[in-house]
């Protein structure tokens, strides 16, 4: 970690903020809030990589809702004063609850505050807990702000819960819970042109994150933003039956009235709707009526999409 600037009276958060979600909107609104009634600067302290990743590099089966690049600049959007990237090692893992708090918290920020959820557990084998840092912070001088569950329709909101809509598909109750629509950044590489042969050419797409977690196969309304415009389109995400034997996972996007050739370049995914599970057609033009159909059903959905509208104020 870099040398750490001189901050005012620091107001402190932690975590991964995977994905940014309404919950953690919330967090950053009480602690912009919290840092104006002390006269001083938020600070959200977060890790790369995800803790899971480095204490079970062999077996973590972690699946990301944001690259590391989509959350910092999500985080940014929401007006931190400091964002603490913290690079998260084996060694880093060891520290006690104690010494992080001392020797990173206090001695190395300086912390003023803490703002932390109900139920945050931190340093070596997760022993920190709301009731450590109160007694901590009666030694260090800092206050403790306890945040209680965020919830959305009765349900408590979180990354985990955010990673499960997605995988199974349910892109509405992951846009309610996120304050947005799902969504990835993909390059554009070779495919087969088969779809071109039927009349729908795809951008075969390859996630620049690779632990980017993916919606279940099937197919897709979706919002493409291409060469500075945002562009209505369907994807499918499978390993095509119809076609092919080979059970490789493609990610096939076609944009709706484009035609520019755009290979090798970054385009992002916004996954609005689930339109229908992946299929085996006996026959192309089966394949090609169905897909005519998706595209009727994807411009009903994407023409009355509404995005979802979220404001935490301070």
């Amino acid at each position: 970690m870099d040398e750490i600037p001189t901050i005012k009276n620091p107001v402190l958060t932690i975590g991964t903020f995977d994905g940014v979600h309404i919950g953690h909107q919330e967090i950053i609104a009480l602690l912009k809030k919290s840092a104006e009634e002390i006269q001083g600067e938020t600070v959200l302290f977060t890790f790369h990589p995800h803790p899971r990743m480095v204490l079970h590099p062999d077996d973590h089966g972690m699946k990301l809702i944001q690259s590391i690049d989509d959350r910092i600049q999500k985080l940014e959007q929401y007006g931190i004063d400091h964002l603490i990237l913290f690079p998260f090692s084996l060694a880093f893992s060891r520290l006690t609850a104690v010494e992080f708090v001392r020797d990173i918290l206090v001695n190395r920020i300086n912390i003023k505050r803490m703002t932390i959820g109900y139920n945050h557990h931190f340093g070596r084998n997760r022993e920190g807990n709301l009731e450590l840092l109160r007694e901590l912070g009666q030694v260090y001088d800092f206050d403790v702000q306890e945040i209680g569950a965020i919830s959305e329709n009765n349900v408590n909101i979180s990354s985990t819960k955010i990673r499960q809509a997605v995988d199974a598909g349910e892109l509405i109750t992951a846009a309610s819970y996120l304050g947005e629509p799902f969504q990835f950044v993909g390059t554009v590489v070779h495919g087969d042109h088969l779809g071109t042969t039927i009349g729908f050419p795809t951008a075969n797409l390859e996630p620049l994150n690779p632990h980017q977690i993916l919606p279940k196969n099937g197919a897709y309304a979706v919002l493409v933003d291409v060469e500075g415009a945002q562009m209505r389109g369907m994807m499918n995400i499978g390993i095509r039956p119809t076609v092919t034997e080979k059970e490789v996972l493609k990610i096939e996007v076609h944009v709706f009235d484009f035609n520019s050739d755009i290979y090798s370049e970054t385009i992002r995914i916004h996954v609005i709707e689930r339109l229908r599970d992946e299929r085996t057609f006996e026959s192309l033009e089966q394949l090609k009526k169905q897909l005519a159909d998706d595209k009727i059903n994807s411009v009903y959905i994407l023409d009355h999409f509404v995005a979802p509208n979220r404001t935490f104020t301070s």
